[in-house]
C-alpha cells in the first residue's frame, strides 16, 4: 500500500497530452438577463482533488477561480427571472410547448459541441474518472431528449378537450413561476440538471447556482445558455450560498426551490422564504441506504452488488449503499469474497483506464473518515481489508469495518465516501428496526431467494422507503422510473415524467356546453387567440 499511495500522483508530464491542463482558468463571467456579465469583486479559488509531483514534494493543483458575487449582485439575477416570468404574462411562460421546445433543442445541441471540455473539468474538479464522467455527459444529453419526448407524449393527452356533466374544458399544465435550481457536488451536470431541463421547459424561468465542488465545467455552458434562450429566462450565478441563496430565499420572490443536499441545509433555507406557502420544493436529501444480505442467497450476486454499490464514485452518491448488513450463517464467506472484489479495483487518477478509485473532491473529506474509522475501531470494530483506511493527500483507500455496532457513528451517520460499514446479525428483527427507526428512507437493498422472506420484507419496507432493490444495488436510474425518498430523504418525485409535473400545475378552462360558449372556443382556437387554449399536435 505504501508503493501504491507513493505511485499514486503523476508528475505534471506524465499527464496523457489530451487531458492535461492549460493555464489556470480565471472566470468572472456569469450570467443575467441574457447577457454575460463580469464580475470585478473576490473570486473563490478553485482547487482539484488531484495533487501532482514536484520533485520529492507532492502539490494540490489549482484549477483556477470562480466568482464570489455578493447578495445584492445575486439578486439582479433573480430580479431578472422575476421580470421574465412577470407574473405568469412573461413570453416565455406564455410561449407554446412546440417553440419552448424548439430552444431547449438549440441548447442540447450547443451543449453536445463542449463534451469533451465538460468531460475534462469533471475529471479535475471532482476526480471522476473517465468513463464515468463520459457517461454523465451522455446520461445528460439523453435526459434532456427523453424530457422533450415526455412532454410531446403529455402536451398531446392534453390538446384535446373534455366534457363531463355539462362542463367542456380543457386541463393543460401551466408554469409555478421563478424557480432555484441547485445541484449537488457528485453529480454537478446530470443532476442539477434533471431539475433545471424540466423546470426551464415547462415555462418557468430560472436561478441556477452550480455546485460547490464542479463549478468550473459549467463555464463551457455559458454561451449556449445565452443563445439558447430569452434574457432572463436562465440566469447563473456564484458564490457563497449563505450569502447568495439566502438572500435570495429571503426575497419571498421565489416559488420553487429545486434542491439537492443535506436536509438540514435545506430546512435551513427554507425557513427564510417569508411565504412557505407558496413556496414548491422538490428536494433530493441524505440517506443511509442498507444492504441486507439473507442467509438463503447468491454470495456471488450479492458480493458484486454491493462492491459497486458501496464503492462507485467512491461511495460519493446519495444511492450508494451506505451500511451492510449480513447474516451471521454467511457473513465470513461474504467478507472474503468482498475482500478479494475490492482488492481487485484499480485505484489512479481520473484519466487512467479501468480506475475505478479516485481522489476526493471535499476538503476534510479524509479526515472525516479517519475519525469514523477511529470511532469505530475504539469500539471493537476493525479495518479488516488490506490498507483499508490508509491515505495520501485527497485519496482515502476504502475501508472494510467489522464487525460494527450500534453503538458507532458510522452505524448512524451518512459517511458518503470510500467506507463500508458491515453488521452482522443472526435476528432479522434488528435489520427490519433499522430501518423503521431511521432518519432516512432513500432505498434499500435485498439479497436473497427465498420467496417468502423476501416478500415478507417487500411489505415491510415498501411504506419506508421509495425504491426497493432486489438483488441488485440501489441507483437512480432508469430514468423514466421515480425516483424519490421518504422521511428526511426527499421531498417530491423526479423522473423525466414526474419532473414535468413538479415543474408545473394542472390548470382548467371551463364553460358551460352550451352553443354560444362552443362557438367562442372554436374562433379562440381556430384563430390561434390563446398560446394556452389549443388543440395542437406535436409530433
Amino acid at each position: 500500500m505504501d508503493r501504491l499511495l507513493d505511485s499514486l500522483f503523476p508528475s505534471a508530464e506524465n499527464i496523457p497530452e489530451t487531458w492535461r491542463l492549460e493555464a489556470p482558468l480565471e472566470q468572472r463571467d456569469y450570467l443575467v438577463n441574457g447577457e454575460l456579465r463580469r464580475w470585478d469583486g473576490p473570486l473563490a479559488t478553485v482547487r482539484s482533488p488531484v495533487w501532482l509531483k514536484h520533485g520529492d514534494d507532492e502539490q494540490q493543483v489549482v484549477l483556477g477561480s470562480a466568482p464570489l458575487l455578493d447578495a445584492d449582485t445575486a439578486l439582479t439575477a433573480l430580479d431578472a427571472a422575476v421580470h421574465a416570468y412577470d407574473k405568469g404574462r412573461g413570453a416565455w411562460p406564455n410561449m407554446r410547448v412546440a417553440e419552448r421546445i424548439q430552444h431547449v433543442e438549440r441548447f442540447l445541441a450547443r451543449m453536445r459541441e463542449q463534451r469533451q471540455a465538460v468531460v475534462k473539468l469533471l475529471m479535475w474538479e471532482i476526480g471522476k474518472n473517465l468513463k464515468d464522467s463520459e457517461k454523465e455527459f451522455d446520461r445528460t444529453c439523453d435526459y434532456i431528449v427523453d424530457t422533450i419526448n415526455a412532454l410531446k407524449d403529455l402536451d398531446r393527452r392534453s390538446s384535446r378537450f373534455e366534457l363531463e356533466q355539462g362542463t367542456l374544458g380543457q386541463i393543460r399544465r401551466a408554469p409555478l413561476g421563478v424557480a432555484l435550481c441547485m445541484g449537488p457536488y457528485n453529480y454537478p451536470l446530470n443532476e442539477t440538471f434533471t431539475t433545471l431541463i424540466p423546470a426551464l421547459i415547462m415555462g418557468n424561468t430560472v436561478v441556477f447556482k452550480p455546485a460547490k465542488f464542479g463549478v468550473l465545467l459549467i463555464r463551457p455552458l455559458l454561451e449556449a445558455f445565452r443563445d439558447s434562450f430569452p434574457p432572463g429566462v436562465i440566469n447563473v450565478i456564484y458564490g457563497r450560498g449563505r450569502e447568495t441563496v439566502s438572500a435570495l430565499m429571503a426575497s419571498g420572490k421565489v416559488d420553487v426551490f429545486a434542491f439537492i443536499g443535506t436536509h438540514k441545509a435545506a430546512s435551513d433555507l427554507k425557513k427564510l422564504h417569508p411565504r412557505p406557502h407558496r413556496l414548491r420544493a422538490a428536494l433530493g436529501l441524505d440517506a443511509k441506504n442498507p444492504g441486507i444480505v439473507l442467509p438463503q442467497v447468491d454470495l456471488d450476486n450479492a458480493v458484486e452488488e454491493a462492491v459497486t454499490g458501496a464503492l462507485s464514485f467512491n461511495g460519493q452518491r446519495c444511492t450508494a449503499l451506505k451500511i451492510l448488513f449480513v447474516h451471521e450463517d454467511v457473513v465470513d464467506t461474504f467478507l472474503d469474497k468482498f475482500q478479494r472484489k475490492l482488492a481487485a479495483l484499480k485505484p489512479g487518477m481520473p484519466w487512467e483506464p479501468g480506475v475505478a478509485l479516485t481522489p476526493l473532491p471535499e476538503p476534510g473529506k479524509v479526515d472525516y473518515l479517519d475519525g469514523l474509522v477511529a470511532d469505530a475501531t475504539g469500539q471493537g470494530a476493525r479495518v479488516i481489508n488490506q490498507g483499508g483506511g490508509q491515505s495520501r493527500g485527497s485519496f482515502f483507500y476504502p475501508a472494510v469495518l467489522y464487525p460494527v455496532t450500534a453503538a458507532m457513528r458510522v452505524y448512524h451517520e451518512e459517511q458518503f465516501g470510500p467506507l463500508v460499514p458491515v453488521v452482522p446479525y443472526r435476528d432479522l428483527q434488528t435489520v427490519i428496526d433499522y430501518v423503521l427507526d431511521s432518519d432516512y428512507g432513500q432505498q434499500l437493498s435485498l439479497f436473497g431467494n427465498d420467496p417468502a422472506t423476501i416478500g415478507s420484507l417487500v411489505d415491510i419496507f415498501a411504506n419506508q422507503v421509495g425504491r426497493i432493490n432486489i438483488n441488485a444495488q440501489c441507483q437512480r436510474g432508469p430514468d423514466t422510473y421515480p425516483f424519490n425518498g421518504r422521511k428526511n430523504s426527499a421531498e417530491g418525485t423526479l423522473s423525466v415524467h414526474d419532473a414535468l409535473r413538479v415543474f408545473s400545475i394542472r390548470t382548467l378552462v371551463a364553460t358551460r356546453f352550451q352553443e354560444a360558449n362552443k362557438d367562442l372556443i372554436s374562433e379562440i382556437i381556430r384563430n390561434r387567440q390563446s398560446s394556452f387554449l389549443t388543440t395542437d399536435y406535436i409530433f
